[in-house]
């Protein structure tokens, strides 16, 4: 897919353009698509589960990772961005120009995260529905994952990116006005620590996996930097938006999802942590916490509804990952094959892939959330360091970076490099 071209903001011209532009329409809502899309993405398992349980567990103490992940990954997904705004063209035909062998790195990593991912939410997403439903409907968490796929499956391929578009909005102000309401309630009464509680640390190698896990989908896979260029490459086609207009919708999004990863680690901390409860890190008991912590605090009466907002929340992200991992594939092959555009059997084949390599995995896992989420989330942090290594590369080789842009891109590489090298190297039993 490509885009038409568009000029470096940072030109003259091109600022005349846009303030001109500015000045003529004013302020719309319709500028916003794929940071709110990668947002969508972005609010999972890490921040309905993983966060919320950091909170629960340790406190405040990983704020920090939560923080830093954010910060270090900020520019590798910024320039999927810049990258399609200043080209016309999206990250993967980018990698495709610059080198085959930056091409196939990417295809066969994103193969095989677009199940890994995609199944792991829409696991999320059944486990929260068969929440909801009455005990006597009796359907097994394998059963809800094939329903929430099939429904998701149904609705791309149907074609909705449109709708899939403006749905996502209303998805993330319920799940934010819910969780901002939800964190200012607990902070005014807080729970009373347990006369016995002695805080643990999270600062040792025995919790290093959880701590990779944690950062691995904080916001989102690094491969969403090239999925939300695709998406940005269709939002210019379909709204003809500029390329402030575009970084403003990235930056919001962005914004949001590091934002609301700290609100539900300080549901967390204000809910379970030091209160004696058990916290549940393994299958799906640790959504009927999360959903308990809502509800010990908004009210009763909220229960089905936060559950719902969850759902949709997830099911936003099973749609959004489906989408552009299917977009992305298709970009691929059709670099691969020498193609000049993507066509609709291709983007619904690999999503179809997606959809059902995702049902494989799930079925593999047998429905174990714990252990799939951890699975998923750890892969992307490994793979964390390729992904950003082949974005910085490739921009740096297009434009010159602004100084400031170029240090926090090395000192990303460095970050998610380190972390990843000191996790295999425990792994393997070469250190702890």
């Amino acid at each position: 897919m490509t885009a038409q071209r568009f000029n470096n903001p940072d030109s003259p011209d091109n600022n005349v353009d846009d303030s001109t532009g500015a000045a003529q329409q004013g302020f719309s809502w319709r500028i916003f698509g794929p940071g709110i899309l990668m947002a969508t993405a972005a609010i999972g398992g890490s921040h309905l589960i993983s966060s919320t349980q950091a909170g629960a567990l340790y406190g405040w103490q990983l704020a920090i990772m939560i923080i830093l992940a954010n910060i270090f990954k900020y520019p590798f997904f910024r320039f999927g961005t810049d990258y399609v705004y200043d080209t016309g063209e999206s990250l993967i035909a980018g990698y495709a120009k610059r080198s085959k062998a930056y091409l196939w790195v990417y295809f066969i990593l994103s193969i095989l995260s677009a199940v890994i991912s995609t199944g792991a939410v829409s696991l999320i997403a059944a486990v929260i529905l068969g929440f909801m439903l009455p005990a006597s409907v009796g359907l097994s968490t394998i059963t809800l994952a094939l329903i929430v796929t099939a429904v998701s499956w149904v609705f791309l391929i149907a074609g909705h990116y449109k709708l899939l578009d403006g749905v996502t909005k209303w998805i993330m102000i319920a799940l934010t006005t819910a969780t901002v309401a939800a964190v200012i309630i607990a902070a005014g009464k807080p729970t009373v620590m347990t006369v016995d509680f002695v805080a643990a640390s999270p600062w040792n190698l025995a919790t290093l996996g959880f701590i990779v896990a944690l950062m691995g989908w904080m916001p989102a896979p690094l491969e969403f930097a090239a999925i939300n260029s695709m998406w940005t490459s269709a939002k210019i086609k379909a709204d003809h938006t500029t390329h402030r207009e575009g970084l403003l919708d990235f930056n919001v999004g962005y914004s949001i999802s590091a934002i609301l990863a700290l609100f539900f680690l300080a549901l967390g901390v204000f809910v379970q942590y030091g209160s004696g409860q058990e916290i549940e890190l393994v299958g799906g008991a640790y959504i009927n916490q999360l959903i308990n912590m809502y509800t010990n605090t908004i009210g009763e009466w909220s229960r089905l509804l936060v559950a719902f907002v969850a759902f949709m929340c997830m099911f936003g992200t099973t749609i959004t990952c489906a989408d552009g991992y299917g977009r992305a594939n298709a970009e691929c092959w059709r670099l691969l094959k020498g193609q000049s555009e993507i066509n609709k059997k291709q983007i619904a084949f690999w999503t179809t892939y997606a959809i059902g390599g995702g049902l494989v995995i799930i079925t593999f896992f047998t429905g174990q959330l714990g252990a799939m989420l951890k699975f998923a989330m750890i892969s992307a942090f490994v793979s964390a360091p390729i992904f950003g290594w082949l974005n910085y590369t490739l921009v740096k080789n297009h434009q010159k970076l602004s100084a400031g842009m170029n240090a926090l891109s090395i000192a990303g590489l460095l970050f998610l490099g380190g972390f990843a090298l000191l996790f295999l190297a425990n792994l393997a039993g070469l250190i702890g």
